[in-house]
Formats: C-alpha cells, structure tokens, sequence
C-alpha cells in the first residue's frame, strides 16, 4: 500500500499541547486575579474617598453650624446692648430736659432778686442802709448764678457724652449690620447640597479677600464695641446720679437762701413797721405839744395885752385900759386926795411899779416859747417823710 501523503506543517505533541492548555488556564487565573485586586482597591477607594468626602461634608456643615450659632449669639449680644444703650440714652436725654428745666426755673428768681436789689437802691435819705436784706439778696444772686453755672455744665456734659452713647450706638448698629450679612451668607452655604442650581466649579476658591480678619480680630471687635458701649452706659448712669444729686442739692440750697432772704425781709419790714409807727406817734405828740404851746402863746400874748396900755389900731388910736393904768390912777387918786402914807396907798405905789416889771417878764417868756413854736412848726412836715 502506497504512503499517505501530509501537509507538511509544525506539528506538536500532546505534552505539548498539554503544557499549553495550562499555561493559557494559569495565564488566564493570573490575569483574572490582578483584575480582582484592582477592582477591590478600586472599591476601597472609592469607600475611602466617599467617607473622606462625607466626613468633610459634615465636618464643614458642623462648622458654619457653629460659626452660624457663634454669629447669632454675638448678634443677639449686640442687639441687646444697642438696646440698653438706646434707653439709656433716653434716660440721659430725660435727665438733661429736667436739668434744663431747672436751669431755667433760676431766670426768674434770678429776676425777682435783681429787681428786689434795684428798687432797694431807689430809697433816699437814711432809708438807704446796708440791711441785712441786702446782704441776704446779694448772696441769692451770687447763689443762683453758681447754680446757673453748674446746672449748664452739667448739661454741656451730658450733652457731650450723649455724642459718645451716640457714636457707640452707631459702631454697635455697624457690627450688626455685618453679623446679619455674615448669618444670611452662612444659612446660604449651610443650605447647598449637591443638588443646588447654580452649583458650578469657581477659580480659585480657597483665596483669602483681602481685609480679611482672623477669628480672633473679629471676636476681640465685637468685644471691644460691647466693653465701650457697657463703659459708656456705666458713665451715663453715674453722671445721671450726679445731675439729679446736683438739682436736689442745689434745690435745697436756693430754697434755704431764700427762706432766709424772706426772714430777713420780714424781719426787716416788722422794723420799720415798728419805726413807722414810733414817728407816728412821736408826730402825734408833737401835735398835741404845739396845740398846747401856742394855746399857752395866746395866754400870755393876752395876758401880755391886758397888762399894757396899747392901742388895737395905731391909725385909730383906742386906748385900752388895764391893771397898769387901774393901778397907776389908783395910786394917783388916794395920793391927791388923802395925801397921807397910809397902807392902801403904799400898797397901790409898790402895785404900779410891779406891773411893767411883769409885763417885761412876759414879753422875755413869750419871745423862747414863740420860738419854741417856730423850731417845732417845720418838723411835722418833715417827719412823715421818714415813714
């Protein structure tokens, strides 16, 4: 039988065929088993990352949690504090009104003892002395201008640290306009979920702005605004007890420095009351000594009449007779007639040698008590002027 022919080819045995069906199964294992090692690290990493990202995530809302919170409070401090502040600027203002009202309660003591003072100063004579009552009013002038002074420094004052409360009023305002942006900004980024429109990749989003402050810059701020507004109101407090231990103060001493201005005024006015009524009666008396003198001047003007022969009328001499011619032609008649010394006749003879001497006497009393009469005669006028 003939040889059959083949293809001529590379032919292998089966060992061969063998050794690399197991290489291809081995080559295959080890293949598949670098796939699973590099889909569990895939799957590890992928864990790890989400809860690195997760753990993130709630760490960073935690914190704008916390900076929200810390904001808030801070805000609600500030709040609190510009309120206090605004009522005490309120009870300062209040205090400053009074304190104004008091000022101007003075203008008319101040008036009233002025004018007390000028129309004083319009008396005459020796009315116009140094008094008590003129000490007294001089004092409550000087008294209430001193309070005048202090009164409107103490407004001035309070004026001025009202501009203070004012301009820490105006920082704390500032500082909370800022912490309300900084919590609306914080509930925003709290708020955003991957969700979110307008979530987006941003250029370089972890910069610092520029005028930027640390945590600690910006808590030692608003501390710093809250210790000045609390010394501030602690100020106003205190000078408020001032001004209103002033005005007691002061009030008591115008009300004392004028009960001794009225005393002494009354004290004053009972004098010359007292005065009055002494010059009162020493006009009476007078009065009455004149109508009694110059009654006692009609006597013996009468008296001084009766005892001389003069006529009334020197043109129609009238002769009147009186003691002296009835004593002289007595005289004369027992003389002519008896011409003997006897007792009736001596007696007339020593009658008409005395009776010019009385009438001599008379003339020489009535010439003081006419004077008397003319010294005494201008005082009446003179002495109600002194009442």
């Amino acid at each position: 039988m003939s040889a059959l022919l083949a293809k001529p080819s590379l032919r292998h045995s089966v060992s061969e065929w063998n050794s690399n069906n197991q290489q291809l199964s081995a080559t295959a294992e080890h293949e598949r088993y670098v796939s699973n090692v590099i889909r569990q690290e895939g799957r590890s990493l992928r864990n790890e990352t989400n809860y690195k990202t997760t753990c993130d995530d709630t760490d960073t809302s935690r914190r704008l949690s916390d900076r929200a919170w810390n904001v808030a409070r801070w805000k609600e401090t500030l709040e609190t504090c510009a309120q206090k502040v605004d009522e005490e600027m309120d009870a300062l203002t209040l205090c400053k009104e009074q304190t104004e009202q008091a000022l101007a309660a003075t203008s008319v003591p101040l008036e009233v003892s002025s004018e007390c003072l000028t129309l004083r100063d319009s008396r005459r004579g020796f009315e116009l002395a140094h008094d008590p009552v003129d000490v007294q009013l001089k004092k409550e002038v000087e008294l209430i201008e001193r309070v005048q002074q202090v009164l409107q420094q103490r407004i001035e004052k309070a004026f001025e640290h009202l501009c203070v409360l004012q301009e820490n009023r105006h920082k704390l305002t500032g500082d909370i306009q800022n912490k309300t942006d900084a919590l609306d900004i914080d509930m925003s980024c709290l708020s955003l979920t991957i969700k979110s429109p307008q979530i987006s990749l941003k250029t370089n989003p972890i910069r610092i702005p520029p005028g930027s402050s640390t945590p600690q810059e910006w808590l030692q701020f608003s501390q710093y605004n809250v210790a000045c507004a609390q010394e501030a109101m602690q100020v106003s407090q205190q000078m408020r007890e001032d001004m209103s231990l002033t005005r007691a103060q002061l009030q008591n001493e115008l009300d004392s420095r004028r009960r001794a201005t009225e005393f002494a005024l009354r004290k004053r006015n009972h004098h010359e009351e007292q005065a009055r009524d002494e010059l009162e009666w020493q006009i009476k008396n007078t009065e009455d000594e004149i109508a009694e003198m110059e009654s006692d001047i009609h006597g013996l003007d009468a008296d001084l009449q009766a005892k001389t022969a003069l006529p009334e009328n020197w043109l129609t001499p009238v002769w009147r007779t009186g003691p002296t011619d009835l004593a002289w032609t007595s005289a004369e008649t027992r003389c002519s007639m008896a011409l003997l010394m006897k007792s009736p006749a001596l007696s007339a003879e020593d009658e008409a040698p005395s009776l010019p001497h009385a009438a001599g006497s008379l003339q020489e009393t009535g010439s003081p008590v006419t004077g008397t009469t003319k010294h005494d005669d201008p005082h009446p006028p003179r002495i109600p002027l002194l009442l």
